[in-house]
Protein backbone atom coordinates (compact mmCIF):
# COMPACT_ATOMS: atom_id res chain seq x y z
CA UNK A 1 0.00 0.00 0.00
CA UNK A 2 0.94 3.58 -0.33
CA UNK A 3 1.26 5.66 2.90
CA UNK A 4 1.52 8.96 3.43
CA UNK A 5 2.66 9.98 6.77
CA UNK A 6 1.87 14.05 7.47
CA UNK A 7 4.15 14.71 10.46
CA UNK A 8 3.73 18.61 11.96
CA UNK A 9 6.15 18.99 14.75
CA UNK A 10 8.18 21.33 14.52
CA UNK A 11 10.87 19.73 16.66
CA UNK A 12 12.82 17.23 14.48
CA UNK A 13 14.22 15.11 17.42
CA UNK A 14 10.83 15.58 19.28
CA UNK A 15 8.46 12.42 20.27
CA UNK A 16 5.96 12.67 17.55
CA UNK A 17 8.55 12.80 14.93
CA UNK A 18 9.97 9.77 16.67
CA UNK A 19 6.43 8.30 16.52
CA UNK A 20 6.13 8.91 12.57
CA UNK A 21 9.92 7.64 12.14
CA UNK A 22 8.71 4.08 14.11
CA UNK A 23 5.37 3.95 11.60
CA UNK A 24 6.98 4.61 8.74
CA UNK A 25 10.14 2.15 9.59
CA UNK A 26 7.61 -0.57 10.72
CA UNK A 27 5.30 -0.41 7.11
CA UNK A 28 8.39 -0.70 5.25
CA UNK A 29 9.20 -3.27 6.94
CA UNK A 30 6.02 -4.66 5.85
CA UNK A 31 6.43 -3.86 2.56
CA UNK A 32 4.50 -1.08 1.92
CA UNK A 33 5.33 2.36 0.21
CA UNK A 34 5.79 4.74 2.59
CA UNK A 35 6.57 8.60 2.16
CA UNK A 36 6.95 10.73 5.14
CA UNK A 37 6.53 14.62 5.03
CA UNK A 38 7.12 17.49 7.72
CA UNK A 39 4.65 20.03 6.96
CA UNK A 40 6.07 21.99 9.97
CA UNK A 41 8.77 22.77 7.47
CA UNK A 42 5.68 23.66 4.50
CA UNK A 43 4.60 27.30 3.82
CA UNK A 44 1.01 26.18 3.66
CA UNK A 45 -1.90 28.69 3.65
CA UNK A 46 -4.98 27.91 5.52
CA UNK A 47 -8.11 27.72 3.64
CA UNK A 48 -9.25 31.25 2.10
CA UNK A 49 -12.99 30.41 1.98
CA UNK A 50 -13.02 31.81 -1.78
CA UNK A 51 -15.05 29.50 -3.74
CA UNK A 52 -12.31 29.29 -6.33
CA UNK A 53 -11.65 25.73 -6.47
CA UNK A 54 -15.37 24.90 -6.88
CA UNK A 55 -15.91 27.06 -9.42
CA UNK A 56 -13.81 28.86 -11.50
CA UNK A 57 -10.46 26.38 -10.07
CA UNK A 58 -12.16 23.09 -11.20
CA UNK A 59 -10.64 21.36 -7.78
CA UNK A 60 -7.45 23.77 -7.62
CA UNK A 61 -6.59 26.08 -5.08
CA UNK A 62 -6.12 29.56 -6.05
CA UNK A 63 -3.06 29.43 -3.44
CA UNK A 64 -0.08 28.32 -4.58
CA UNK A 65 2.20 27.35 -1.88
CA UNK A 66 3.76 23.87 -0.32
CA UNK A 67 0.55 22.63 -0.62
CA UNK A 68 1.61 22.01 -4.24
CA UNK A 69 3.62 19.19 -2.99
CA UNK A 70 1.03 17.46 -1.09
CA UNK A 71 -1.97 17.40 -3.48
CA UNK A 72 -0.14 14.28 -5.58
CA UNK A 73 0.77 13.25 -3.11
CA UNK A 74 -2.11 12.59 -1.04
CA UNK A 75 -3.98 11.78 -4.53
CA UNK A 76 -2.27 8.53 -4.31
CA UNK A 77 -1.84 7.79 -0.63
CA UNK A 78 -4.22 4.78 0.05
CA UNK A 79 -3.31 5.38 3.86
CA UNK A 80 -3.01 8.52 5.37
CA UNK A 81 -1.13 8.93 8.88
CA UNK A 82 -1.44 11.82 10.82
CA UNK A 83 1.30 12.39 13.76
CA UNK A 84 0.84 15.75 15.31
CA UNK A 85 1.92 16.87 19.13
CA UNK A 86 -1.13 18.29 20.82
CA UNK A 87 -1.38 22.12 21.57
CA UNK A 88 -4.39 23.45 23.82
CA UNK A 89 -5.95 20.40 23.30
CA UNK A 90 -6.28 19.72 19.72
CA UNK A 91 -4.32 19.29 16.53
CA UNK A 92 -1.79 21.37 15.95
CA UNK A 93 -1.82 24.79 13.09
CA UNK A 94 0.50 22.68 11.02
CA UNK A 95 -1.39 19.17 10.22
CA UNK A 96 -4.65 21.60 10.41
CA UNK A 97 -3.44 24.03 7.27
CA UNK A 98 -2.95 20.95 4.56
CA UNK A 99 -6.00 19.10 6.49
CA UNK A 100 -8.75 22.09 5.68
CA UNK A 101 -6.63 23.07 2.24
CA UNK A 102 -8.53 19.52 1.00
CA UNK A 103 -11.42 21.29 0.93
CA UNK A 104 -10.42 22.12 -2.45
CA UNK A 105 -10.85 18.52 -3.87
CA UNK A 106 -13.43 17.62 -1.15
CA UNK A 107 -11.33 13.88 -0.43
CA UNK A 108 -7.89 12.72 -0.91
CA UNK A 109 -9.19 9.97 -4.17
CA UNK A 110 -7.91 6.72 -2.97
CA UNK A 111 -7.05 6.89 0.70
CA UNK A 112 -9.11 4.18 2.41
CA UNK A 113 -7.68 4.09 5.66
CA UNK A 114 -6.16 6.64 8.62
CA UNK A 115 -4.15 6.71 11.78
CA UNK A 116 -3.85 9.05 14.16
CA UNK A 117 -0.31 9.74 16.13
CA UNK A 118 0.15 12.39 19.23
CA UNK A 119 2.21 13.52 21.41
CA UNK A 120 1.80 15.90 24.32
CA UNK A 121 3.37 16.43 28.23
CA UNK A 122 -0.45 16.18 29.42
CA UNK A 123 -2.39 13.47 30.32
CA UNK A 124 -5.83 13.88 29.17
CA UNK A 125 -5.94 16.50 26.54
CA UNK A 126 -6.45 14.21 23.55
CA UNK A 127 -10.61 14.24 23.41
CA UNK A 128 -10.42 17.10 20.52
CA UNK A 129 -8.07 15.52 18.10
CA UNK A 130 -9.11 12.47 18.26
CA UNK A 131 -13.10 13.75 17.37
CA UNK A 132 -11.83 15.80 14.86
CA UNK A 133 -9.66 12.67 13.08
CA UNK A 134 -12.77 10.72 13.93
CA UNK A 135 -14.93 13.50 12.46
CA UNK A 136 -12.58 13.94 9.42
CA UNK A 137 -12.68 9.66 8.72
CA UNK A 138 -16.28 9.34 8.70
CA UNK A 139 -16.49 12.97 6.26
CA UNK A 140 -13.64 11.14 3.97
CA UNK A 141 -15.55 7.62 4.38
CA UNK A 142 -12.46 5.83 5.02
CA UNK A 143 -11.61 3.12 7.93
CA UNK A 144 -10.67 4.63 11.17
CA UNK A 145 -7.39 2.50 12.03
CA UNK A 146 -7.30 4.13 15.49
CA UNK A 147 -5.03 6.20 17.45
CA UNK A 148 -1.64 5.90 19.30
CA UNK A 149 -1.03 8.87 22.20
CA UNK A 150 2.34 9.50 24.44
CA UNK A 151 2.19 11.90 26.95
CA UNK A 152 5.61 12.93 28.78
CA UNK A 153 6.36 9.53 30.39
CA UNK A 154 5.54 7.34 27.33
CA UNK A 155 7.40 8.95 24.70
CA UNK A 156 9.94 6.95 23.05
CA UNK A 157 9.44 3.85 25.05
CA UNK A 158 9.06 0.09 24.22
CA UNK A 159 5.43 0.42 25.17
CA UNK A 160 4.80 3.23 22.65
CA UNK A 161 6.55 1.79 19.71
CA UNK A 162 4.73 -1.59 20.70
CA UNK A 163 1.43 -0.02 19.71
CA UNK A 164 2.52 1.96 17.22
CA UNK A 165 3.14 -1.73 15.02
CA UNK A 166 -0.24 -2.47 16.47
CA UNK A 167 -1.28 -0.02 14.44
CA UNK A 168 1.00 -0.88 11.38
CA UNK A 169 -0.41 -4.58 11.72
CA UNK A 170 -4.20 -3.72 10.73
CA UNK A 171 -2.76 -2.37 7.13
Amino acid sequence: MKILILQSSPRAKGSTAWMAEEYKKAAEAAGHEVTLVNVSKKKIAGCLACEYCHNKGNGACIQKDDMQELYPLMAEAEVLVLASPIYYFTLNAQIQAPIQRMYSVNSPAKVKKMALLMSSYSPGVYDGAIAEFRDICNYWNVENMGFVSAKNDEQKTEETKQKILALVSKL
